[in-house]
């Protein structure tokens, strides 16, 4: 589907220059006809080659614009922000309808009705769930709702900053939503045995991945799409403490196959006079040590 959501954007997205290779970026991790992705925006500025702040400004254009919306009441792998492209969900939904019957109202008319509403239990095997917040009595919103995510309205123009005051912002860059989160999913743990899909890392699990060398070995991305893999083949497993999950979780991090050179992230380190770089497993600080021995046995031309 990732295909369909790609071409949409070719055919008929406006955006420009760096956003639309951001839109690009998210379409190309769209799972179903839903069009709705995740993506860190450390992983769309290495995707697109650059840097947080044109990223940002970029993903702000595309939701003014209305081809983008951030679907604030979901959360993706490692607290990742959740996307929606709109109009390419409602053109899938037009064409569906099309090839399954007559349509009977004007095309134009379907072309610019709504997308479709979201189903979130399809959305939790690519590992989207609902975020997690604690009920405020300040929220006043009301228990059991419908089973939809709401997307984010257009935000004001630039420089306009933060229309609601008393509602924090959204978004992997509030700092204090993991403390928020932290304190929920402790409450969670002392609760009983969860779903693979409930269960939250939070930033202890991203502290340990690069502790531990996993994010240098598999980076952003590839971090988070083990995360994604490692949620789909627990997903019929039955619940589990929030400890076994972590453990369980840690273990398969560790056994991640590092992307091949040429796929993935780039191999960064090249050995002079050697030819090809060395293993992507090695460590930083091997590759510094099989450097200065290549140096050394290189001829000086003074023997």
């Amino acid at each position: 589907m990732s295909s369909d959501a790609r071409e949409w954007v070719w055919e008929h997205s406006s955006s420009r220059g760096t956003a639309r290779l951001v839109l690009l970026s998210i379409a190309d991790r769209v799972p179903d006809e839903q069009c709705v992705a995740w993506a860190s925006l450390a992983s769309l500025a290495e995707r697109t080659n650059a840097s947080r702040s044109t990223v940002r400004d970029a993903l702000n254009r595309l939701l003014h614009d209305g081809e983008l919306e951030q679907l604030d009441d979901l959360t993706g792998p490692q607290r990742s922000t959740v996307y929606r492209l709109p109009k390419a969900a409602a053109e899938a939904a037009r064409q569906r309808e099309t090839d399954g019957a007559d349509a009977q109202a004007p095309e134009s008319e379907e072309e610019s009705g709504p997308a479709p509403v979201l189903r979130i239990s399809v959305l939790r095997r690519y590992g989207i769930r609902p975020r997690e917040v604690p009920e405020s009595p300040a929220t006043g919103r009301k228990p059991g709702g419908p089973e939809t995510g709401t997307p984010r309205r257009k935000p004001a123009p630039p420089g306009t900053g933060n229309r609601h005051p008393d509602v924090p912002e959204t978004g992997t860059q509030n700092r204090s939503e993991p403390k928020v989160n932290r304190r929920y999913s402790s409450s969670r743990a002392a609760a009983g045995p969860i779903a693979a899909a409930e269960w939250e890392g939070g930033p202890d699990a991203h502290t340990w991945a690069r502790r531990q060398g996993h994010l240098d070995r598999l980076g952003e991305d590839g971090l988070a799409a083990a995360d994604a893999k490692w949620r789909a083949h627990r997903a019929g497993f039955q619940p589990r403490a929030a400890a076994a999950w972590a453990a369980d979780w840690r273990s398969w991090i560790a056994r991640e196959h590092s992307p091949a050179p040429g796929q993935g992230r780039p191999n960064l380190y090249a050995l002079p006079g050697n030819g090809p770089s060395p293993n992507g497993g090695m460590t930083r600080t091997q590759a510094h040590t099989a450097a200065l021995l290549a140096a050394l046995d290189e001829p000086t031309g003074t023997e």
